[in-house]
């Protein structure tokens, strides 16, 4: 298994685009690369489109750094990821749909961003999720009553634009506070 963090990055100048992935000036191989923790290692700019390409990562740690843009879609082709923390960044847009394919997810956590929209309801499709965090971001409208179905055992929803009335297996602890001046 090959693993990557900041630690112990990958030697290689140049990417063989058949076999690689460059992400950040680094060559990631698309077959055996499985976890990449870049956390706090000061990377800036947009979350590229062909980290989608590493479709065996199980471990997708980027924490801490000062990715902005919006996450792209192609995050949806990770689909053997059990860990997904894109937290404490810059990132906008909303979330995409496509997150719901990530259904070996345990781990969700986009905390501390810039993120708006509604939270999907493709969120009900992570049948594996025990861990959600999107506290301190945008995000607006319901939470959607998919979150229920989940086994969840730690949420974190609070600090958002999230409006009332709040789903029952939610406790008021993980929703509160709220800015609820835009809700209906």
């Amino acid at each position: 298994m090959f693993s990557c963090d900041k630690d112990n990055p990958v030697e290689s100048s140049l990417c063989d685009e058949s076999i690689e992935v460059e992400l950040w000036g680094e060559c990631y191989n698309i077959e055996t690369t499985t976890i990449l923790d870049l956390s706090y290692s000061n990377l800036i700019g947009d979350l590229p489109s062909s980290i989608g390409n590493l479709e065996n990562l199980t471990w997708l740690v980027l924490y801490g750094n000062q990715l902005t843009g919006s996450i792209p879609t192609e995050i949806g082709n990770l689909t053997s990821l059990f860990k997904l923390n894109l937290g404490n960044n810059q990132l906008t847009g909303s979330i995409p749909i496509e997150i719901g394919n990530l259904t070996s997810l345990f781990e969700l956590s986009l905390v501390s961003n810039q993120l708006t929209g509604q939270i999907p309801t493709e969120i009900g499709n992570l049948s594996s999720l025990s861990k959600l965090f999107l506290q301190n971001n945008n995000l607006s409208g319901n939470i959607p009553i998919e979150i229920c179905e989940l086994n969840i055992i730690q949420i974190g929803i609070n600090n958002n634009q999230l409006c009332p009335s709040y789903p029952s297996c939610i406790s008021q602890v993980d929703i509160d506070p709220q800015d609820t001046t835009e809700c209906p």
